[in-house]
């Protein structure tokens, strides 16, 4: 049996949606499960072992993922027998109807039905639901047992020696202990607008008091966009504990084996933010203007901070009022006490 499965495009989304792909591989260990997926969601669930085979797809083109009708081709090559369609979007159903699958499986929504053999109705789109539980209905539809939601990923040797050559280079420059569990990750990352950023000062800050009050180290992942903010945590937190990645070559996988060893995360609501409860560490989130409940994974040791505001949560990419207030005004003192609390929970458990 071959199985297509049209994974999501953000990579939050796409971690998420691993216990799907792990509830159909339990279903159907003999198949052959191929992701058809952006290149960085690729990069993010590389060794996570749920996938046979990747195919690379960027609608907008760039080597070497595939577009429009030589994408169509190749799927058609492949002869899936089922192809699961995770995202939302009319032209993933377009592609999945294009492959030939013979079935082909995903939410009945955006007028996509007839594209569909088996539509799946999903939760009122007008209430804010799990995305991850989503994706759990669509393995449910190919007979998949879906009771399990422990998200799943991998890192690799490479990921790990990439880490501790970063950590020779750190340690050379600053007297900074990178031992495993010995350091808190910072992600200040949101690649969905600027209304989920929490100021550089607020994280820098926040890093000052942990190294003070907390006596751990913290470590300040960032991707390619966000180098100038990881530097600017760094100099504001103004210690010797506080680094960061900002001048090591960026990848999803260096990320993933950063906060594997590191005794706790503090994030936005950004991708990143998931690579925590698949390996075990807890995870304190700032929240501003996107709702809890959309990207929920019911890690027990997951803990929520967020202000209550008249105008939110909004769901806006950019600020509509121009202030952030939902953002600017969640002080660090806050976020470091939700830290604080869970990090006892987790060792009294």
């Amino acid at each position: 049996m071959r199985i297509a499965v049209f994974l999501p495009n953000w990579v939050g989304d796409a971690v998420m949606a691993t216990p799907a792909l792990a509830a159909i591989r339990k279903r159907f260990p003999e198949a052959a499960l191929t992701g058809i997926l952006r290149p960085y969601v690729e990069d993010a669930l590389e060794s996570s072992g749920l996938l046979d085979h990747v195919i690379s797809w960027n609608p907008r083109g760039g080597a070497p993922a595939e577009r429009g009708w030589r994408l169509a081709h190749r799927l058609r090559q492949e002869r899936f027998d089922v192809a699961v369609v995770m995202p939302n979007s009319l032209r993933s159903a377009w592609m999945a109807w294009l492959s030939g699958a013979k079935r082909r499986i995903g939410l009945a929504r955006n007028g996509r039905q007839m594209l569909l053999t088996d539509p799946v109705r999903g939760p009122d789109r007008r209430v804010p639901h799990p995305a991850l539980d989503n994706y759990l209905l669509l393995a449910e539809a190919l007979g998949a047992e879906t009771g399990n939601r422990q998200m799943r990923l991998g890192t690799s040797v490479d990921d790990q020696l990439a880490w501790d050559e970063a950590k020779r280079r750190l340690q050379s420059v600053s007297p900074v202990c990178l031992a495993p569990k010995s350091y808190i990750s910072l992600n200040p990352g949101g690649a969905f607008g600027a209304a989920k950023h929490w100021p550089a000062t607020h994280f820098g800050t926040l890093a000052r008091q942990i190294v003070e009050d907390l006596g751990l180290s913290v470590v300040v992942v960032c991707g390619p966009a966000e180098r100038d903010e990881a530097r600017a945590i760094v100099e504001h937190a103004a210690t010797p504990g506080v680094v960061s990645l900002a001048e090591e070559k960026p990848s999803l996988g260096l990320t993933k084996a950063v906060i594997r060893e590191s005794a706790a995360l503090v994030t936005t609501d950004s991708g990143p933010r998931h690579f925590a409860a698949p390996f075990g560490i807890p995870t304190v989130t700032v929240f501003g203007p996107t709702h809890i409940a959309w990207s929920e994974t019911h890690d027990p040791f997951a803990v929520h901070v967020q202000r209550d505001v008249d105008c939110g949560p909004c769901q806006q990419r950019v600020c509509p009022l121009g202030h952030h207030g939902c953002m600017t005004e969640l002080k660090p003192s806050l976020v470091l006490i939700a830290l604080q609390s869970l990090l006892r929970r987790v060792e009294a458990a």
